[in-house]
């Protein structure tokens, strides 16, 4: 029996731009079990952001139906969803999306207070997966101390720190050098090698291949669909 985490059915999603109606998903079925490696990947227009946003709840479809956890989300509204990104899922971002005046231990934290977690809960949490990360010697650094490298460590980080269902990481190597990225790769080698379920949006064949699966996106639908380990 399968142990799914993620269930899409026949989901599509168009934009109204002007008087005309875009179609930019165009009826996408998906599964994907608990503790996958997942890599979607796609040209630009393939749909693969908006797919993306759609997982990780940040936007609704047309139509179609999205379980997650055995959640119907397709139909929830705003409150339900921001409580399903915070609890079930962790983002990682191209972009870090740190804040700049904040040291890396808070930044870590942030999650938790819209979780309702204490101070010393919060820390004690926060301390422990930069340790994961290894940064436990940069808790109290801010953003512009740290490189690169450091700062996306930061961000996974953040991403792990409620114990999230899903990692969901958008192009995470977009703005590393070829090394760094080798290494934020390994590390999320690592999480996927303790149980996380990770879904990689990547145009970069090289990063893909860590995952376990690719998944091709063109024009709205998907065009393939291969397991590689």
């Amino acid at each position: 029996m399968k142990n799914l985490i993620i269930k899409i059915s026949d989901i599509k999603r168009d934009f109204a731009l002007g008087s005309e109606i875009v179609y930019v998903l165009k009826g996408v079925d998906l599964e994907i079990e608990k503790g996958e490696y997942v890599a979607l990947m796609g040209p630009s227009g393939s749909g693969k952001s908006t797919l993306m946003n759609i997982l990780g709840c940040l936007d609704t479809p047309t139509s179609g139906n999205y379980t997650l956890n055995g959640k119907d989300v397709s139909e929830m509204d705003e409150k339900s969803l921001a409580e399903i990104r915070n609890k079930e899922i962790g983002f990682v971002f191209q972009t870090f999306n740190l804040l700049p005046r904040t040291t890396a231990l808070d930044n870590v934290a942030l999650p938790m207070i819209y979780a309702g977690k204490s101070k010393s809960e919060r820390n004690e949490r926060a301390a422990e997966v930069l340790e994961q990360v290894g940064l436990g010697d940069r808790m109290d650094h801010h953003p512009n101390q740290l490189s690169g490298g450091q700062r996306q460590r930061v961000a996974v980080a953040r991403a792990l720190v409620n114990h999230p269902s899903i990692i969901l990481a958008d192009e995470p190597t977009g703005n590393l050098d070829s090394k760094t990225s080798v290494e934020i790769m390994m590390l999320f080698d690592e999480i996927h090698a303790k149980g996380n379920t990770v879904i990689l949006v990547t145009h970069e064949e090289d990063i893909a291949a860590h995952a376990h699966r690719i998944i091709r996106l063109r024009d709205g639908v998907v065009e393939s669909d291969n397991r590689i380990k």
